[in-house]
């Protein structure tokens, strides 16, 4: 079984992690830590009409938090919020509650889901995700904020 966890289409995953490092002027960034194993990812996002434009992530994570990581960065360019929530919930419910891949752009996270078998691992499995949420909601929050004529008399 743990042949399965870190299949040879992990391992290709995590060696060639797209988007890595940090964006010198995001909209908004987001740092996320799996408290049980320690893994670490910072995603900076710059978001257009909405949809994400730019993105790195710095990753210091095992080779599953890597994996899920290295989709997110393949494939979150012209993602909105919504897209990126899905992609979050619909890898939770393929890990915790025996729930179906994602479907979309972010399919291929289906790779993952071996780790449904492993809840310690779960945490750095999502981290990624997680921190893209919370970064585009940060961005989407700030452009909202600039962009409304509230007060305006």
């Amino acid at each position: 079984m743990i042949d399965e966890l870190y299949s040879a289409k992990i391992l290709t995953l995590v060696a060639n992690m797209p988007r890595a490092g940090r964006l010198t002027a995001p909209d908004a960034s987001a740092e996320k830590t799996a408290k049980l194993c320690g893994s670490r990812i910072t995603v900076d996002v710059v978001l257009e009409k909405g949809r994400v434009s730019d993105f790195a992530q710095d990753v210091a994570a095992c080779a599953l938090g890597q994996a899920s990581a290295a989709i997110l960065g393949a494939n979150i360019i012209g993602a909105d919020l919504s897209e990126i929530e899905l992609a979050r919930d619909s890898l939770r419910a393929m890990l915790k509650t025996n729930g179906s891949p994602p479907a979309g752009r972010f399919s291929e996270l289906a790779v993952l889901e071996p780790v449904k078998a492993y809840p310690a691992r779960h945490a750095s499995t999502l981290l990624a995700f997680e921190a893209a949420v919370e970064a585009v909601s940060r961005a989407t929050a700030a452009t909202e904020t600039r962009t409304s004529r509230a007060g305006a008399a």
